[in-house]
């Protein structure tokens, strides 16, 4: 007897979709623009990379070691939404306070900001088979890729228009209403995506509960071989998120030097750096859209082979620009293909996470594909600190020669990921049957 579908109300799917769009405004506002701006305002363009690194990668340290606890912990909760709502309130909190002191306070905010951010993610992901069935997910999760992005236009767009030259850039104000932003639009999502529930809960915040969802998260670890492709997949990962995240975060500051050393003012190169995330949105946008497409006709693995060969053209192409001192509309080229491969990255990947998942452990599986993310962000950019570091603070090298230098250092982790994901595979799991075998 064969089940009944299920209907999904559509204010479900759009309000889950929305809530990309709100937490794209933080990201874009402030992980990959605005946060970086101030820190170069604050401590100087030589140290700037070393110490944006150290920032992130306390930060994300912290939700590395976290990340597998939070998604085992939401398997055992009557539902998963609390927790989303709670790292949302963490998150647009720290968020509205940042620049408002002493440096080192920002930096903690922003530590304490972006982890609620990342968890956030994380709890988001893990909703995916809520609003989506095996043959939508795709053309859903990637137009939610598409919109996503459309944040970024706000995040940018607002950044602009507060800036004016030759005064100092308001950043008390832009981060306030960044937080409102992701707090609005992360609303309907809070409010109209219904859950199916877990039938069998269990205590959460026990010392008990703990223990025990670190031993099962130990224990899948151990037996992955028994979840085929989970490791290798999850490997993977760490290495081309670390290649992404990385120059995600250093990209704005990488356009201002670029700038800079054909001729440009920090001010112009700043504006240069907003308008080529802006080039690297719109393409994200389509990319997003179209490989949500091309996921449904060839499946996830295929898709995400297809888009890591794009990013590792795109690397090449970038680093040329600081080696061979390109004009600064190469950048725009470089922007344009990220943003593609961008969109195709998250389109791809979070369904082939959700074909390797077991449909009762998705928290906790989600928590895994969360936990090497926030490894390779924490590896990522202390490779690109430690690069700048060696090459510009010791070597005396200029910032844009150092920085073509830690680019290349991610094109390597980029490469050695398209090597360990050759022999994933994304057929159907028979997971009854290999539950039976995890179990023994």
């Amino acid at each position: 007897m064969t089940e009944p579908t299920r209907v999904i109300p559509r204010k479900a799917v759009l309000s889950w979709m929305l809530y990309d769009l709100a937490n794209v405004i933080f990201s874009m506002g402030v992980i990959s623009s605005y946060f970086s701006f101030f820190v170069h305002d604050e401590v100087g363009a030589a140290r700037a990379d070393s110490m944006l690194g150290r920032i992130s990668a306390i930060s994300m340290g912290i939700m590395f070691l976290g990340s597998p606890l939070l998604g085992a912990m939401t398997d055992r909760a009557r539902k998963r939404m609390p927790f989303l709502i709670w790292a949302t309130l963490i998150c647009c909190a720290c968020t509205a306070l940042i620049a408002r002191g002493p440096f080192m306070v920002s930096a903690l905010l922003f530590i304490v900001a972006n982890g609620g951010y990342q968890a956030g993610v994380q709890f988001y992901d893990s909703l995916l088979p809520e609003v989506t069935t095996e043959e939508n997910r795709g053309r859903i999760n990637g137009t939610a890729v598409g919109l996503g992005y459309m944040g970024s236009y706000i995040a940018v767009g607002v950044g602009l228009l507060m800036t004016v030259k030759g005064q100092p850039f308001p950043y008390t104000t832009y981060f306030l209403f960044i937080a409102a932003a992701f707090m609005l639009l992360a609303l309907p999502c809070f409010l109209f995506v219904g859950e199916q529930g877990n039938p069998n809960p269990r205590p959460i915040f026990t010392w008990g509960a703990v223990t025990e969802s670190l031993k099962q998260t130990v224990h899948t670890l151990k037996s992955g071989n028994k979840y085929p492709g989970l490791l290798r997949f999850l490997l993977g990962r760490a290495f081309y998120t670390d290649a992404i995240n990385t120059v995600i975060l250093f990209m704005s500051i990488y356009t201002v030097n670029v700038a800079v050393s054909t001729g440009l003012t920090e001010q112009d190169g700043k504006q240069k750096a907003q308008l080529v995330l802006l080039s690297a949105i719109t393409a994200a946008i389509f990319g997003g859209i179209i490989w949500g497409v091309v996921v449904d006709k060839l499946g996830p693995k295929k898709t995400l082979t297809i888009v890591l060969s794009g990013w590792i053209c795109t690397f090449i192409l970038a680093s040329f620009v600081g080696f061979l001192h390109l004009h600064i509309g190469w950048l725009f080229v470089v922007a344009c293909s990220a943003g593609i491969c961008l969109g195709g990255t998250w389109a791809s990947d979070r369904p082939l996470m959700l074909r390797l998942t077991p449909p009762d452990r998705v928290g906790e599986f989600y928590g895994l594909y969360g936990m090497v993310g926030r490894f390779s962000a924490v590896t990522g950019p202390l490779l690109w600190g430690f690069t700048t570091w060696l090459t510009v603070e010791q070597g005396h090298m200029p910032e844009v020669k150092g920085e073509a230098f830690a680019i290349l250092s991610l094109l390597g982790m980029m490469l050695v990921a398209f090597a360990i994901l050759r022999s994933v595979s994304d057929e159907p799991r028979d997971w009854k049957a290999l539950g039976a075998i995890a179990q023994s």
